[in-house]
């Protein structure tokens, strides 16, 4: 039975789909009305940034998929986890200048969804780097 060890790549890039995760149910933006209404606020789950989410959805796949085959994965590659993150990229710098354009943008205070979903991509990033710097085993 192929086990592939979890090593500090895979386990950094797990830990960057949980921040991911985690930011995309929390406000990407908000805004505040005068005269007592209450805030309305958005998050991840509108236009491109449904893109962040599934990049954390497809990396938690891609780190949980060696354990369940008996033989290697072919898929299980640093060009895959580089993939996953260019579209998490794509997806976060899409909706940002949405929310630029429209004046929504906010500060880590109003917008933390947004600003930790950021941070969990620089850290996916940063996975990535360091998988696909790893010797491949045959």
């Amino acid at each position: 039975m192929h086990r592939r060890p979890l090593g500090r790549g895979r386990r950094l890039a797990a830990f960057a789909a949980l921040i991911i995760l985690i930011g995309c149910f929390l406000p990407w933006w908000t805004f505040s009305v005068e005269g007592g209404l209450p805030p309305m606020s958005g998050n991840a789950f509108e236009g491109a940034g449904i893109l962040v989410f599934f990049a954390a959805l497809a990396t938690i796949a891609l780190v949980t998929l060696p354990y369940a085959s008996d033989r290697p994965v072919a898929i299980d590659r640093g060009l895959s986890y580089v993939a996953i993150v260019a579209i998490g990229w794509i997806g976060l710098v899409l909706r940002a200048f949405d929310l630029f354009q429209l004046g929504a943008l906010g500060l880590p205070t109003t917008a933390p969804g947004l600003w930790l979903s950021a941070l969990g991509l620089i850290v996916l990033t940063r996975a990535a780097y360091e998988i696909a710097g790893e010797r491949r085993e045959h």
